[in-house]
């Protein structure tokens, strides 16, 4: 099966697409001045974005990874989450603490999609 690489970079590509599945890398917001309720809404839109060009929609989430820098911020980023997922194609979903990259950034979202 091609593999097909979309956005890349030097050290990743922001969408992979194997046959009819298509991975995300970890999406976080540009903007690390804002809260983690920004910093959820930004992402999302930026994974609604990435399907769209894909032919795909959060409607076809496979699997997804929250990753948080605190997980004082789960119920502020599930108040995002669950405004904005199909609740009728909810995803397999794990939600994780980790040690970021970047002070500033709180959230980041790794997704996998059917097209």
């Amino acid at each position: 099966m091609q593999i097909t690489r979309f956005h890349p970079g030097p050290r990743y590509s922001q969408t992979v697409v194997h046959g009819d599945t298509i991975y995300l890398c970890g999406q976080s917001a540009e903007d690390e001045a804002t809260n983690v309720t920004d910093q959820t809404r930004i992402v999302l839109e930026r994974i609604d974005k990435l399907l769209a060009e894909q032919g795909s929609s959060k409607s076809k989430l496979l699997q997804v990874q929250v990753w948080l820098a605190d997980m004082k911020d789960y119920d502020a980023m599930n108040a995002v989450w669950d405004a904005w997922v199909d609740p009728n194609n909810t995803p397999g979903r794990a939600t994780l603490a980790a040690s970021m990259p970047h002070n500033g950034l709180l959230v980041e979202v790794i997704v996998i999609a059917a097209k």
